[in-house]
């Protein structure tokens, strides 16, 4: 192809480049847990004074280089740091363009290729299950890329501008969700009345209803583990034989069930399913909440709101089990003031019209994603040509 030619990975891009920080107030710091596969974008969760960690500029990628962060595709394209620099996970690549040479842009979704992660993939070292990216390796990754930069921007531009479409629907998502919580703050917390009677979670709900068993009808199942759900927003799911599926992958679910990983509550992989497709399974690691006498997003929020969530993982980090987790009896558990019919029923309209919206919004993001995932490989391999 004419204009293209065979670079090194790592001439090509520039891994993890001297950054200066401020010495003197706190830096925007970037957790794994920010980065969501799917999504360009990654924000700052967090303030430190700490300098311990990778260290990077807005526009810069984050790469996930353990596992299994690496083949979940964390990896983004970091925005909103304060004074436009940052730390992160020490299990970060950072990536940039190199000057003169490529664009940064160009680089995020260079780096989300499959020929850069199955690269970076068979390359782990490490023992298993923390296994991780040697830097380098990249010196032994060959590509063709275009050489022109102004190239490089064109087609970072076409898959740019499918991209943020994806993150304004995610965003306006994400307030539809927030102003949902307020309502339920004002109403059902600042607002409490001391004659609403005190109930159980558990005197509404049935957790856990159903399993696969030898009659499922399904050899293929479409995959949900915990880590792809956070904060309400499904980031991928897995599409496996039903024989090689992980023995985790086995809860079924209906619309409106409500999921919250029992394990390690605080890092928020929870969400409400909304008419699923027949053959979704979801990990044991959920506790799966269905919600017979009680709107379901009153539920969903009651336990998941901040406060909940730290209280949750308190009870968590009491168990005696290898890692942080619940049992759905702690769930069925937690007490709550229940507001009076007519009030249920004002919420609930609300939310259904809300939650609508929000799953309109999923549906043209899946659309998007596919294009985006489509477009991206034929784009990077010059099989598709930007006139």
């Amino acid at each position: 192809m004419s204009g293209w030619k065979e670079y090194r990975f790592s001439d090509f891009v520039e891994i993890n480049p001297r950054i200066s920080l401020p010495t003197d107030e706190g830096i925007s710091f970037v957790e794994m847990k920010d980065l969501n596969e799917g999504q360009k974008y990654c924000y700052p969760s967090a303030e430190r004074f700490s300098r311990n960690g990778s260290k990077f500029e807005n526009n810069d990628t984050l790469f996930a280089r353990i596992t299994p962060c690496l083949e979940n595709g964390k990896i983004c394209q970091v925005k909103g740091l304060k004074n436009s620099v940052g730390l992160g996970s020490t299990e970060f690549l950072v990536f940039r363009g190199k000057k003169n040479i490529s664009d940064s842009d160009f680089v995020f979704y260079l780096s989300r290729w499959d020929d850069v992660r199955a690269h970076a993939e068979v390359n782990l070292d490490g023992t298993s299950g923390r296994q991780r990216v040697p830097r380098a390796c990249f010196d032994d990754l060959l590509i063709d890329m275009p050489s022109d930069i102004e190239e490089q921007k064109s087609i970072a531009s076409i898959l740019s501008s499918l991209d943020d479409k994806i993150d304004l629907l995610h965003r306006q998502n994400a307030t539809l969700e927030k102003m949902a919580k307020t309502l339920f703050r004002q109403w059902f917390v600042e607002e409490t009345k001391e004659e609403w009677e005190l109930v159980k979670v558990g005197d509404f709900v049935k957790t856990n209803v159903a399993s696969i068993t030898k009659n499922y009808p399904y050899d293929i199942i479409k995959y949900l583990d915990t880590s792809s759900l956070n904060e309400g927003s499904i980031d991928s799911t897995q599409i496996l034989k039903l024989l090689e599926a992980p023995s985790r992958a086995k809860r079924l679910v209906k619309h409106n069930d409500v999921l919250i990983s029992t394990v390690r509550p605080n890092q928020k992989h929870y969400g409400i399913v909304k008419n699923p497709i027949e053959n979704l399974v979801v990990s044991t690691g959920f506790c799966v909440i269905t919600c017979e006498k009680i709107d379901p997003h009153f539920i969903y929020i009651l336990l998941t709101t901040q406060e909940m969530t730290e209280y949750l993982h308190s009870i968590a980090e009491g168990s005696t089990s290898t890692y942080p987790s619940l049992k759905p009896s702690d769930i069925e558990a937690i007490e709550f003031q229940l507001p009076p019919n007519d009030l249920l029923s004002d919420f609930a309209n609300l939310c259904n019209h809300a939650w609508d919206k929000i799953s309109k919004n999923q549906l043209q993001i899946q659309t998007l994603v596919r294009l985006r995932d489509t477009l991206l490989p034929r784009l990077l391999c010059g099989e598709v040509q930007v006139t």
